[in-house]
């Protein structure tokens, strides 16, 4: 979808049109987001050379496996989720694989409870079980998170829930509180430990209403990740009890994550908890604004139909899904940004059927002056750009 990372076997047509597509969004003056990974090299290191003076003593010696300003993150992750400990791991997928072969350890069972659309399951080679030895069962593949109902009569013993917040491949989406808590206490009732792929968790509190260790506390142990939300180099935090993450950095050597030097990463982190976790709920609730001001806009034209998903972002993340194939909306997209120098749809189109097709849109600071009005425009002219449009 988004992540680049995610399509190393795209056939060379599609590879062109998302070189296409990438240098559309560069060039274009609105984008309703600029990631910070579509930067180039030069852009990226002014921006931490700017910035990290003002997050971390810079003046101390570089970290070495570890220690310094890693420790220092790991300390201010553990604080706001408000957690015994955290460890910093260089990707996500390791963490999680890590996190939850501790946990089978502690419970005897190597089964872990997750939803069919989650990260493992779709995007992760089944790595799970190839490099963990783990074993995965699906609680529900409905496009939402699992019920405390599904939990409770699920017909096979599991030593761990995972559950994403969101769960990015059904649309960003996110339970009610009373939902997640109850799910939680199922889980519970099973005597099953329950972890966060948190790799959004820190723009959830808008939606629950809730702060980050409010959420966090529900767990036995959450991920972060430091890039999708917080637009870092990459890495992601494992954090829980003091035991276990002592013996996640244990496993973290075991699988080659405890890297020689990861300053870079971890500067870049800081700021991003500095710079962009303040302003995640701003860009929540303009992607509201965003997301109904699309359906309005596409209301207009000529296009048969059109979905928001979920119709009130949960995040400042949601879909949209259109009736016409992939490579057609993503022509449309290019073109749009080309000849407007206006990017409304910057994230690839994927097949949801026969003539149907989706794609993600974020809603980040370059977002924040779209108008309502801006964007039933830029929906209308995009429109006139597809097949049938006017």
């Amino acid at each position: 979808m988004t992540y680049t990372a995610e399509h190393s076997e795209e056939q060379p047509a599609q590879q062109g049109l998302r070189e296409r597509r990438a240098l559309a969004h560069r060039k274009a003056e609105r984008v309703l987001s600029r990631a910070g990974f579509q930067s180039t090299l030069r852009e990226r290191l002014a921006v931490l050379q700017e910035a990290a003076p003002g997050v971390h003593d810079l003046d101390e010696p570089a970290d070495v496996y570890g220690d310094g300003v890693v420790e220092a993150l790991e300390r201010r992750v553990a604080g706001l989720l408000g957690t015994e400990a955290a460890a910093f791991f260089p990707t996500g997928t390791m963490a999680q694989q890590v996190a939850l072969r501790c946990w089978a350890g502690r419970t005897g069972d190597p089964t872990v409870a997750l939803h069919a659309l989650s990260h493992p399951e779709v995007w992760e080679r089944g790595a799970f079980g190839a490099v963990s030895g783990l074993r995965t069962v699906r609680v529900t593949r409905e496009p939402r998170l699992p019920t405390a109902e599904e939990i409770r009569a699920f017909d096979e013993p599991f030593g761990a829930l995972m559950l994403e917040l969101p769960l990015r491949d059904a649309g960003f989406v996110l339970p009610t509180w009373e939902e997640l808590t109850d799910v939680v206490e199922a889980a519970r009732e099973r005597d099953a430990v329950v972890h966060f792929d948190g790799a959004r968790l820190w723009e959830t509190t808008q939606h629950f209403g809730r702060s980050l260790s409010e959420i966090a506390d529900l767990a036995d142990s959450v991920y972060v990740s430091f890039y999708k939300s917080l637009d870092g180099f990459g890495g992601a935090a494992l954090a829980g009890p003091k035991t276990l993450v002592a013996e996640a950095k244990a496993w973290r050597h075991r699988y080659g994550g405890t890297v020689f030097q990861q300053f870079p990463t971890a500067l870049s982190a800081l700021v991003g908890l500095d710079r962009e976790l303040p302003r995640l709920p701003e860009y929540v609730t303009h992607a509201r604004v965003v997301a109904a001001a699309l359906r309005e806009g596409f209301a207009g034209t000529d296009v048969p139909w059109a979905r928001v998903h979920p119709e009130v972002p949960h995040t400042h993340q949601f879909q949209v899904w259109l009736p016409y194939e992939a490579d057609v909306a993503a022509e449309a997209a290019v073109a749009q940004a080309q000849e407007t120098s206006t990017m409304l749809f910057a994230g690839a189109w994927d097949r949801g059927g026969p003539g149907l097709s989706f794609t993600e849109v974020t809603v980040r600071a370059a977002g924040l002056s779209w108008t309502a009005d801006d964007v039933r425009a830029a929906a209308a002219d995009f429109a006139a750009r597809a097949p049938g449009g006017r």
